[in-house]
Protein backbone atom coordinates (compact mmCIF):
# COMPACT_ATOMS: atom_id res chain seq x y z
CA UNK A 1 0.00 0.00 0.00
CA UNK A 2 1.40 3.27 -0.92
CA UNK A 3 1.14 5.81 1.84
CA UNK A 4 4.13 8.11 0.95
CA UNK A 5 2.74 12.14 0.87
CA UNK A 6 4.60 13.84 -1.41
CA UNK A 7 4.68 17.60 -1.40
CA UNK A 8 5.05 20.06 -4.64
CA UNK A 9 3.69 23.36 -5.58
CA UNK A 10 1.22 22.45 -8.19
CA UNK A 11 -0.16 19.10 -8.93
CA UNK A 12 -1.59 18.70 -12.58
CA UNK A 13 -4.07 15.72 -13.16
CA UNK A 14 -4.51 14.55 -16.28
CA UNK A 15 -1.26 14.14 -19.02
CA UNK A 16 -3.27 14.59 -22.51
CA UNK A 17 -2.87 18.23 -24.64
CA UNK A 18 -4.22 20.38 -21.66
CA UNK A 19 -1.62 18.63 -19.26
CA UNK A 20 1.48 18.80 -20.93
CA UNK A 21 0.63 22.27 -22.33
CA UNK A 22 0.78 23.34 -18.07
CA UNK A 23 3.74 21.48 -17.72
CA UNK A 24 5.74 23.27 -20.44
CA UNK A 25 4.70 26.41 -18.48
CA UNK A 26 5.03 25.15 -15.03
CA UNK A 27 8.90 24.02 -15.74
CA UNK A 28 9.75 27.26 -17.74
CA UNK A 29 8.61 29.09 -14.48
CA UNK A 30 11.05 26.71 -12.68
CA UNK A 31 7.48 25.83 -10.62
CA UNK A 32 8.09 22.38 -8.49
CA UNK A 33 5.14 20.09 -10.21
CA UNK A 34 3.69 16.93 -10.60
CA UNK A 35 1.59 15.31 -13.91
CA UNK A 36 -0.49 12.64 -12.65
CA UNK A 37 -2.03 10.95 -15.53
CA UNK A 38 -4.17 7.70 -15.39
CA UNK A 39 -3.07 6.75 -18.83
CA UNK A 40 -1.32 3.64 -19.90
CA UNK A 41 0.81 5.36 -22.68
CA UNK A 42 1.57 8.71 -23.56
CA UNK A 43 -0.99 10.58 -25.61
CA UNK A 44 -3.99 11.42 -23.86
CA UNK A 45 -7.48 10.60 -25.64
CA UNK A 46 -5.39 10.64 -29.23
CA UNK A 47 -4.63 6.93 -28.62
CA UNK A 48 -8.39 5.71 -28.52
CA UNK A 49 -9.84 7.71 -31.49
CA UNK A 50 -11.43 6.13 -34.59
CA UNK A 51 -7.97 5.51 -37.31
CA UNK A 52 -9.49 7.76 -39.67
CA UNK A 53 -9.77 10.88 -37.55
CA UNK A 54 -8.21 13.90 -39.12
CA UNK A 55 -7.73 17.65 -37.01
CA UNK A 56 -9.49 20.30 -38.63
CA UNK A 57 -6.13 22.04 -39.29
CA UNK A 58 -2.65 21.42 -40.60
CA UNK A 59 0.09 20.72 -38.32
CA UNK A 60 0.99 24.30 -38.64
CA UNK A 61 -1.54 25.06 -36.61
CA UNK A 62 -2.53 22.27 -34.22
CA UNK A 63 0.95 23.36 -31.96
CA UNK A 64 1.26 22.98 -28.30
CA UNK A 65 3.90 25.59 -26.97
CA UNK A 66 7.16 26.14 -27.55
CA UNK A 67 7.27 23.00 -30.43
CA UNK A 68 5.51 23.27 -33.88
CA UNK A 69 3.37 19.78 -34.63
CA UNK A 70 5.93 18.20 -37.50
CA UNK A 71 3.96 17.89 -40.92
CA UNK A 72 2.74 14.24 -41.37
CA UNK A 73 3.80 12.87 -44.85
CA UNK A 74 1.45 12.95 -47.50
CA UNK A 75 -1.48 14.59 -45.27
CA UNK A 76 -2.09 18.37 -44.64
CA UNK A 77 -4.55 17.64 -41.80
CA UNK A 78 -2.72 15.47 -38.98
CA UNK A 79 -4.26 11.82 -38.08
CA UNK A 80 -4.85 11.17 -34.33
CA UNK A 81 -1.94 8.75 -34.83
CA UNK A 82 0.13 11.26 -35.56
CA UNK A 83 -1.13 13.81 -32.99
CA UNK A 84 -0.52 10.81 -30.44
CA UNK A 85 3.25 10.44 -31.19
CA UNK A 86 3.39 14.36 -31.27
CA UNK A 87 2.33 14.75 -27.32
CA UNK A 88 4.59 11.24 -27.00
CA UNK A 89 7.69 13.02 -27.94
CA UNK A 90 6.55 16.79 -26.62
CA UNK A 91 6.53 14.94 -23.84
CA UNK A 92 10.01 13.37 -23.67
CA UNK A 93 11.30 17.11 -25.50
CA UNK A 94 10.52 19.03 -22.52
CA UNK A 95 11.31 16.02 -20.00
CA UNK A 96 7.75 17.10 -18.40
CA UNK A 97 7.57 14.69 -15.06
CA UNK A 98 4.67 12.92 -15.76
CA UNK A 99 3.59 10.14 -13.87
CA UNK A 100 1.72 7.11 -15.14
CA UNK A 101 -0.70 5.08 -14.81
CA UNK A 102 -1.92 7.20 -11.36
CA UNK A 103 -5.67 6.96 -10.98
CA UNK A 104 -6.79 10.33 -8.96
CA UNK A 105 -9.63 8.90 -6.54
CA UNK A 106 -9.97 12.51 -5.07
CA UNK A 107 -9.42 16.30 -4.41
CA UNK A 108 -9.65 17.57 -0.92
CA UNK A 109 -8.78 20.59 1.39
CA UNK A 110 -6.62 20.07 4.23
CA UNK A 111 -5.97 22.34 7.09
CA UNK A 112 -3.24 24.74 5.56
CA UNK A 113 -3.12 26.23 2.66
CA UNK A 114 -2.94 23.44 0.10
CA UNK A 115 -5.02 20.75 -1.27
CA UNK A 116 -4.68 16.96 -0.95
CA UNK A 117 -4.78 14.65 -4.34
CA UNK A 118 -5.51 10.98 -3.23
CA UNK A 119 -4.58 8.76 -6.19
CA UNK A 120 -4.06 4.75 -6.11
CA UNK A 121 -0.20 5.43 -5.80
CA UNK A 122 -0.06 7.48 -3.08
CA UNK A 123 -0.97 11.13 -1.76
CA UNK A 124 0.43 14.38 -3.20
CA UNK A 125 -0.19 17.80 -1.39
CA UNK A 126 0.00 20.84 -3.25
CA UNK A 127 -0.64 24.44 -3.04
CA UNK A 128 -2.43 24.76 -6.19
CA UNK A 129 -4.46 22.03 -8.31
CA UNK A 130 -4.38 22.16 -12.42
CA UNK A 131 -7.54 20.08 -13.15
CA UNK A 132 -7.06 18.82 -17.17
CA UNK A 133 -8.88 15.36 -17.23
CA UNK A 134 -10.75 16.66 -20.41
CA UNK A 135 -14.05 14.90 -21.63
CA UNK A 136 -13.40 11.70 -23.21
CA UNK A 137 -13.87 9.41 -20.15
CA UNK A 138 -17.13 10.46 -19.82
CA UNK A 139 -19.48 10.17 -23.10
CA UNK A 140 -23.16 11.04 -23.06
CA UNK A 141 -25.91 9.00 -24.66
CA UNK A 142 -29.40 10.60 -24.29
CA UNK A 143 -31.88 8.60 -22.91
CA UNK A 144 -34.03 7.53 -25.82
CA UNK A 145 -37.05 5.85 -24.74
CA UNK A 146 -37.05 2.18 -25.67
CA UNK A 147 -33.10 2.11 -25.86
CA UNK A 148 -32.78 -0.74 -23.87
CA UNK A 149 -35.25 -2.78 -25.44
CA UNK A 150 -33.29 -2.46 -28.51
CA UNK A 151 -31.87 -5.78 -29.81
CA UNK A 152 -29.30 -4.48 -32.47
CA UNK A 153 -25.64 -3.18 -31.68
CA UNK A 154 -25.32 0.03 -29.87
CA UNK A 155 -21.79 2.18 -29.29
CA UNK A 156 -20.58 5.72 -28.22
CA UNK A 157 -18.10 7.53 -30.42
CA UNK A 158 -15.23 6.15 -27.77
CA UNK A 159 -16.18 2.61 -29.28
CA UNK A 160 -15.75 3.19 -32.62
CA UNK A 161 -12.33 2.41 -34.57
CA UNK A 162 -13.51 1.76 -38.22
CA UNK A 163 -15.85 0.74 -40.63
CA UNK A 164 -15.03 -2.62 -42.12
CA UNK A 165 -17.21 -4.13 -38.76
CA UNK A 166 -20.18 -2.62 -40.20
CA UNK A 167 -19.95 -3.76 -43.75
CA UNK A 168 -23.65 -4.55 -45.63
CA UNK A 169 -25.33 -3.31 -42.44
CA UNK A 170 -28.23 -1.24 -41.80
CA UNK A 171 -26.33 1.54 -39.09
CA UNK A 172 -28.05 4.73 -37.66
CA UNK A 173 -25.29 7.28 -36.83
CA UNK A 174 -27.03 10.38 -34.45
CA UNK A 175 -25.58 13.29 -33.66
CA UNK A 176 -25.46 16.82 -35.82
CA UNK A 177 -21.52 17.36 -35.23
CA UNK A 178 -17.84 16.57 -36.45
CA UNK A 179 -17.65 13.13 -35.35
CA UNK A 180 -20.81 12.17 -36.81
CA UNK A 181 -20.03 13.69 -39.55
CA UNK A 182 -16.68 12.12 -40.24
CA UNK A 183 -18.01 8.41 -39.03
CA UNK A 184 -21.05 8.54 -40.92
CA UNK A 185 -18.87 9.71 -43.92
CA UNK A 186 -17.01 6.27 -44.24
CA UNK A 187 -19.78 4.23 -43.01
CA UNK A 188 -21.64 5.19 -46.03
CA UNK A 189 -18.82 3.70 -47.92
CA UNK A 190 -19.80 0.14 -46.40
CA UNK A 191 -23.10 0.13 -45.01
CA UNK A 192 -27.00 1.61 -45.72
CA UNK A 193 -26.70 4.91 -43.11
CA UNK A 194 -29.28 7.11 -41.69
CA UNK A 195 -28.55 10.02 -39.96
CA UNK A 196 -30.47 11.27 -37.24
CA UNK A 197 -29.78 14.82 -35.63
CA UNK A 198 -31.58 17.39 -33.08
CA UNK A 199 -31.68 19.44 -35.60
CA UNK A 200 -30.53 20.19 -39.43
CA UNK A 201 -26.65 19.90 -39.59
CA UNK A 202 -25.11 23.26 -40.66
CA UNK A 203 -22.01 22.96 -42.71
CA UNK A 204 -19.00 25.03 -42.46
CA UNK A 205 -17.96 26.67 -46.27
CA UNK A 206 -15.48 24.59 -47.60
CA UNK A 207 -12.56 27.09 -47.27
CA UNK A 208 -12.64 27.46 -44.01
CA UNK A 209 -10.99 24.92 -41.17
CA UNK A 210 -9.76 25.12 -37.57
CA UNK A 211 -7.07 28.30 -38.36
CA UNK A 212 -10.47 30.22 -39.38
CA UNK A 213 -12.45 29.00 -36.57
CA UNK A 214 -9.45 29.96 -33.77
CA UNK A 215 -9.36 33.37 -35.05
CA UNK A 216 -13.18 33.49 -34.79
CA UNK A 217 -13.24 32.29 -31.65
CA UNK A 218 -10.42 34.56 -30.23
CA UNK A 219 -11.90 37.91 -32.31
CA UNK A 220 -15.05 37.04 -30.33
CA UNK A 221 -13.77 36.62 -26.76
CA UNK A 222 -11.76 39.91 -27.30
CA UNK A 223 -15.02 41.97 -28.42
CA UNK A 224 -16.98 40.93 -25.22
CA UNK A 225 -14.13 41.57 -23.40
CA UNK A 226 -14.42 45.08 -24.66
CA UNK A 227 -18.42 45.15 -24.19
CA UNK A 228 -19.00 44.24 -28.13
CA UNK A 229 -21.77 40.93 -27.55
CA UNK A 230 -22.58 41.59 -31.57
CA UNK A 231 -19.50 40.06 -32.66
CA UNK A 232 -19.38 37.38 -35.11
CA UNK A 233 -18.81 33.86 -33.45
CA UNK A 234 -17.89 30.08 -35.11
CA UNK A 235 -21.59 28.87 -34.47
CA UNK A 236 -22.95 31.73 -36.47
CA UNK A 237 -20.80 30.34 -39.48
CA UNK A 238 -21.90 26.22 -39.08
CA UNK A 239 -20.65 23.43 -36.88
CA UNK A 240 -19.30 20.80 -39.37
CA UNK A 241 -15.87 21.51 -41.16
CA UNK A 242 -15.74 20.27 -44.40
CA UNK A 243 -12.51 17.97 -44.09
CA UNK A 244 -11.75 16.03 -47.56
CA UNK A 245 -14.09 13.03 -46.63
CA UNK A 246 -17.24 14.63 -45.10
CA UNK A 247 -16.47 17.00 -48.94
CA UNK A 248 -16.49 13.59 -50.61
CA UNK A 249 -19.87 12.05 -48.99
CA UNK A 250 -21.19 15.01 -49.90
CA UNK A 251 -20.60 14.87 -52.96
CA UNK A 252 -22.00 10.89 -53.23
CA UNK A 253 -25.14 12.34 -51.87
CA UNK A 254 -24.62 10.34 -48.11
CA UNK A 255 -25.06 13.21 -45.40
CA UNK A 256 -29.08 13.40 -46.19
CA UNK A 257 -30.41 13.97 -42.19
CA UNK A 258 -33.25 13.01 -40.66
CA UNK A 259 -34.69 14.56 -37.80
CA UNK A 260 -34.17 12.74 -34.53
CA UNK A 261 -36.47 9.46 -33.91
CA UNK A 262 -38.71 9.60 -30.69
CA UNK A 263 -38.17 6.69 -29.63
CA UNK A 264 -36.37 2.65 -30.07
CA UNK A 265 -38.02 -0.61 -30.48
CA UNK A 266 -36.29 -3.71 -30.65
CA UNK A 267 -35.58 -3.55 -34.47
CA UNK A 268 -35.02 0.41 -34.32
CA UNK A 269 -36.00 3.69 -34.20
CA UNK A 270 -39.40 5.53 -34.76
CA UNK A 271 -39.91 8.98 -35.44
CA UNK A 272 -42.90 11.59 -34.51
CA UNK A 273 -44.69 10.52 -37.96
CA UNK A 274 -45.15 6.97 -36.75
CA UNK A 275 -42.35 6.00 -39.77
CA UNK A 276 -40.37 2.86 -38.85
CA UNK A 277 -36.51 1.81 -39.56
CA UNK A 278 -35.50 -1.34 -38.97
CA UNK A 279 -31.60 -1.38 -38.04
CA UNK A 280 -28.43 -3.17 -37.08
CA UNK A 281 -26.35 -0.77 -35.28
CA UNK A 282 -26.55 2.51 -33.83
CA UNK A 283 -23.25 4.74 -33.31
CA UNK A 284 -23.87 7.48 -30.70
CA UNK A 285 -21.82 10.24 -31.76
CA UNK A 286 -23.82 12.67 -28.90
CA UNK A 287 -20.66 14.51 -26.78
CA UNK A 288 -19.39 14.29 -23.73
CA UNK A 289 -19.75 15.95 -20.17
CA UNK A 290 -16.21 16.50 -18.33
CA UNK A 291 -14.49 14.19 -15.82
CA UNK A 292 -14.90 15.70 -12.99
CA UNK A 293 -15.28 12.95 -10.61
CA UNK A 294 -12.46 13.60 -8.64
CA UNK A 295 -13.12 17.01 -7.86
CA UNK A 296 -16.59 15.42 -5.93
CA UNK A 297 -14.68 16.19 -2.00
CA UNK A 298 -14.67 19.88 -3.03
CA UNK A 299 -18.06 20.22 -3.65
CA UNK A 300 -17.61 22.80 -6.65
CA UNK A 301 -19.67 21.77 -9.32
CA UNK A 302 -22.62 22.99 -10.33
CA UNK A 303 -25.99 22.00 -11.23
CA UNK A 304 -24.42 21.20 -14.93
CA UNK A 305 -21.87 19.34 -13.78
CA UNK A 306 -19.19 22.36 -14.18
CA UNK A 307 -17.22 23.99 -12.05
CA UNK A 308 -17.84 28.10 -11.85
CA UNK A 309 -14.83 29.53 -12.84
CA UNK A 310 -13.09 33.17 -13.61
CA UNK A 311 -10.51 32.78 -16.41
CA UNK A 312 -9.64 29.19 -15.25
CA UNK A 313 -9.83 29.24 -12.00
CA UNK A 314 -12.62 28.10 -9.94
CA UNK A 315 -14.67 30.76 -7.76
CA UNK A 316 -14.94 27.91 -5.28
CA UNK A 317 -11.99 26.97 -4.71
CA UNK A 318 -8.99 29.61 -5.38
CA UNK A 319 -6.12 27.15 -6.14
CA UNK A 320 -8.05 25.18 -8.17
CA UNK A 321 -7.29 25.63 -11.77
CA UNK A 322 -9.35 23.92 -14.75
CA UNK A 323 -7.98 22.95 -18.25
CA UNK A 324 -8.95 21.91 -21.72
CA UNK A 325 -12.95 20.83 -21.01
CA UNK A 326 -14.01 23.62 -23.51
CA UNK A 327 -14.82 27.28 -24.03
CA UNK A 328 -16.11 27.94 -20.37
CA UNK A 329 -12.52 27.36 -19.52
CA UNK A 330 -10.81 29.62 -22.12
CA UNK A 331 -11.75 29.74 -25.78
CA UNK A 332 -11.41 26.66 -27.85
CA UNK A 333 -9.30 25.41 -25.03
CA UNK A 334 -10.08 21.88 -25.89
CA UNK A 335 -8.35 22.36 -28.82
CA UNK A 336 -4.37 21.77 -29.24
CA UNK A 337 -3.33 25.34 -29.92
CA UNK A 338 -6.28 26.65 -27.56
CA UNK A 339 -4.91 24.52 -24.78
CA UNK A 340 -1.44 25.99 -24.81
CA UNK A 341 -2.83 29.88 -24.51
CA UNK A 342 -5.01 29.17 -21.66
CA UNK A 343 -2.31 26.96 -19.50
CA UNK A 344 -0.33 30.30 -19.91
CA UNK A 345 -2.50 32.20 -18.31
CA UNK A 346 -3.16 30.42 -16.03
CA UNK A 347 0.43 29.28 -14.70
CA UNK A 348 0.99 32.75 -14.63
CA UNK A 349 -1.69 33.35 -12.02
CA UNK A 350 -0.49 30.66 -10.11
CA UNK A 351 3.21 31.36 -10.22
CA UNK A 352 2.26 35.09 -9.35
CA UNK A 353 0.21 34.14 -6.33
CA UNK A 354 3.51 31.29 -4.89
CA UNK A 355 5.39 34.42 -5.59
CA UNK A 356 3.40 36.48 -3.37
CA UNK A 357 3.11 33.44 -0.71
CA UNK A 358 6.74 33.05 -0.54
CA UNK A 359 7.40 36.91 -0.13
CA UNK A 360 4.25 37.43 2.93
CA UNK A 361 2.99 33.89 3.64
CA UNK A 362 -0.20 32.27 1.70
CA UNK A 363 -2.93 34.06 2.86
Amino acid sequence: MHTQERTVDVAVIGGGQAGLAAGYHLRRAKADHVILDGGAVPGGSWTEYWHSLRLFSPAGHSMLPGWWMPAEEGHEYPSAAHVAWYLKEYERRYDLPVHRPVRVTGVERTDGAALRVLTDRGRWKARYVISATGTWGNPYIPDVPGRAEFQGGQLHTVGYREPDGFAGQRVVVVGGGNSAAQILAELSRVAETTWATARPPRFLPDDVDGRALFDIATRRQRAAQNGDRAARGVGDLGDIVMVPSVRQARDRGALKAEPMFDRLTRTGPVWADGTESACDAIVWCTGFRPVLDHLAPLGVADARGRVPVAGTRSLAEPRLHLLGYGDWTGTASATLIGAGRTAKAAVAEITEALAREKATGPR
